[in-house]
């Protein structure tokens, strides 16, 4: 029997208990064919100094949703992933509300991996643009 969208998130969400990504409450919100959403609110808990959305945040939240998709796509029967390279440009700062990230493929190899990050704002704003690298290894049975 194949899973309805909600509980495939409510599945990809669960794993994430008492780790960074529930420490920042980021969660997976949408996916499609060959993309993954996840969303994070911006708050003081991930606020810089000046009150605006710290890099690094945007940063873990960019790979958290880069990795989860590279796990998606991938057979983590057979195989784990792990993130190699992660760039960010970040454009626009933003203080409040929540952010979203979109991960889509730039290329989907069988043991390379390199995903295209759009953070933007509620309003569809561009926030940063990120590429996180990724790398599928073979399990040791």
């Amino acid at each position: 029997m194949q899973q309805s969208k909600e509980e495939f998130l409510a599945n990809v969400n669960a794993v994430s208990k008492g780790t960074l990504m529930e420490t920042l409450e980021i969660e997976m919100v949408d996916f499609g064919d060959d993309f993954l959403v996840a969303r994070m609110p911006v708050s003081p808990k991930v606020h810089q100094p000046d009150g605006v959305l710290h890099g690094g945040a945007t940063a873990a939240l960019a790979e958290s949703v880069g990795s989860f998709a590279s796990h998606i796509f991938t057979d983590i029967d057979k195989y784990f992933v792990r993130g190699l390279e992660i760039t960010a440009n970040h454009l626009k700062s933003i203080k409040e509300g929540y952010v979203y990230a979109k991960a889509t493929f730039l290329h989907k190899g069988r043991t390379t991996q390199l995903l295209d990050i759009r953070v933007t704002d509620e309003a569809g704003n561009l926030i940063s643009i990120c590429r996180l690298s990724t790398i599928s290894l073979p399990k040791n049975k």
